[in-house]
């Protein structure tokens, strides 16, 4: 059942850069904003990382109710994440380059636009009754669905950040690296095995049912 979650992560946005390093005389200054977003940043970010393997994590051999506990609490992570981030942009100031104020407004405003919506995928997720299998499948494909359109959001928020100099810049600092998610995949889960293999086997929950899942 959480097939689709997973693979809507699976390329999602975690905020990682991967740019080449800047060298122009006005670096210091640029340099400097990004540290201080980047040190603010970086337990954020891994926050993030952590709340996407969860979702993946429990792809496989979960029963519902420990999918819907899951995913619930993976949401509200990104969600709060997401709010310090935009913290964080606010914290760091304007960055020192063109039209630098409007390029932290809007990302202050996409990142807290990106954490109500994670929350409102939580309120779903919430809703739905984990004692009827069909009617929770059903429901957890609307929250993919809603998964999906909220991802392209959380690409965008720190998108103009992540151009130029700046981006170049952010690169550089270990706070803006990608992180290693601390929730191990389960066996079976789309982060190892089959996807299709994983959603067989969230959708028809086995008797057994995998140990609890372990977050940072």
């Amino acid at each position: 059942m959480n097939k689709k979650l997973a693979a809507a992560l699976s390329g999602g946005a975690v905020l990682v850069l991967a740019l080449s390093g800047c060298s122009d005389d006005e670096g210091n200054k640029v340099d400097d904003w990004a540290k201080t977003f980047c040190d603010q940043a970086k337990p954020q970010i891994q926050k993030r990382a952590d709340a996407h393997q969860i979702i993946i994590s429990t792809a496989a051999d979960s029963k519902p109710a420990e999918i819907q506990a899951a995913d619930s609490k993976a949401f509200q992570d990104i969600a709060d994440a997401d709010r310090a981030l935009a913290k964080a942009v606010e914290s760091a100031g304007a960055p020192p380059v063109e039209n630098g104020e409007k390029v932290q407004q809007d990302a202050i405003k996409e990142l807290n636009a990106t954490a109500v919506a994670y929350e409102g995928l939580k309120k779903q997720v919430d809703a739905l009754d984990p004692t009827n299998q069909q009617k929770f499948a059903d429901g957890l494909q609307d929250v993919a669905d809603g998964l999906t359109k909220i991802e392209k959001m959380d690409q965008n928020a720190l998108s103009k950040l992540e151009e130029g100099e700046l981006g170049q810049a952010m690169a550089k600092q270990p706070g803006c690296q990608k992180p290693t998610a601390s929730a191990s995949p389960k066996a079976g889960s789309t982060a190892s095995g089959s996807p299709d293999k994983a959603a067989d086997a969230s959708a028809k929950p086995s008797t057994k049912a995998t140990p609890t899942k372990t977050e940072e």
